[in-house]
């Protein structure tokens, strides 16, 4: 089989590989499109490392067709050889098959594209961890997510407004605030002629006040906000695309009795992965299919043209998702 590789050159290749073979436990799954994650770029540059026993190369999310099931999971019969699914992956999706636990696999939405499941299991399973696991959200709790242009705030935001959230995010200009007016925020704040600290105190005088926030940049925008959080507020950081270092008063933290709280996805055991994927499709999957939450996908791109699509997520081109197309 084939998969994308990093040559020497730091270059994305389409090539020859041997393909996986199914373990105890394990579906091998013929993918049909893969979906390109912020998190990608990072392993390429040799930041982000997969888990132990998942291949070398990139894709964190994949949905197809099972081609072969363990003898385990066939007695169990929970899987077919022929049923359509989406997988969550610790890595291995930019190719044409993948080796995943069966507790990885959800079946997909009634009446969505295999591009559109494949965006499903990486970003839904992020946002349904940041809101629901880390954040605790209830409805009439205000969000704050940074990165409204990104993957993963195409699908945060209206999930969080499904379940009855008020929905704040940033975006860098005014044009990206009206690519993404369709995602349907309460506020878009446009970083380049407002300030963010001041934005989330107004907000907290007119009782409307960030309870979690969900930050993919960091820097020392953090510290600066953290105090105008409502009291109990969680900060929850993904990632810092915008810096590593934050100053933070701490004794304004514990006397609003704020929470600074750090997580991945990637992370997680198998064993939690699979309770939380057996909690969304439980939770959101009709929604999904009621179109209330869908997965946006900005862009589509052949599994050979994996570099292109590197390139725009690096370059910060993409307004929602993009996907990898194998067959």
């Amino acid at each position: 089989m084939r998969a994308v590789l990093i040559g020497k050159n730091g270059e994305l290749r389409w090539t020859e590989v041997e393909k996986p073979r199914v373990g105890k436990d394990q579906v091998l799954l013929e993918i049909h499109a893969a979906g390109v994650n912020r998190a990608d770029l990072l392993q390429r540059a040799g930041q982000y490392p997969p888990p132990a026993g998942w291949p070398e190369w990139m894709g964190l999310e994949a949905a197809g067709i099972v081609a072969e099931v363990d003898e385990d999971v066939a007695r169990e019969g929970e899987w077919h050889v022929g049923d359509a699914a989406c997988a969550l992956l610790g890595g291995g999706g930019y190719a044409e098959y993948v080796a995943a636990p069966r507790e990885m696999l959800m079946p997909i939405p009634k009446g969505l594209s295999m591009a559109e499941a494949a965006a499903l299991p990486e970003v839904f399973g992020a946002a349904y961890l940041f809101l629901f696991k880390e954040g605790q959200m209830k409805a009439g709790d205000t969000v704050l997510m940074q990165a409204g242009a990104s993957g993963l705030a195409s699908v945060l935001i209206p999930m969080a407004r499904a379940f009855g959230a008020r929905v704040i995010t940033t975006v860098r200009d005014e044009a990206t605030a009206r690519a993404i007016e369709r995602l349907g925020a309460d506020r878009i704040v446009v970083t380049d002629r407002e300030d963010l600290a001041a934005v989330m105190e107004e907000e907290k005088a007119a009782g409307r006040g960030v309870d979690i926030a969900v930050d993919c940049l960091g820097g020392e925008t953090v510290g600066k906000c953290l105090p105008h959080m409502n009291r109990g507020g969680r900060w929850i950081m993904i990632a810092t695309l915008a810096g590593d270092i934050s100053g933070v008063d701490l004794k304004k933290l514990y006397v609003t009795g704020a929470r600074l709280i750090g997580t991945t996805l990637r992370s997680r055991s198998a064993q939690e992965k699979g309770i939380l994927l057996r909690e969304m499709v439980e939770r959101l999957w009709p929604r999904v299919e009621s179109g209330e939450i869908r997965p946006h996908i900005w862009r589509t791109f052949a599994i050979e043209n994996a570099e292109e699509a590197h390139r725009m997520m690096a370059e910060g081109k993409n307004v929602g998702k993009m996907v990898l197309t194998v067959r």
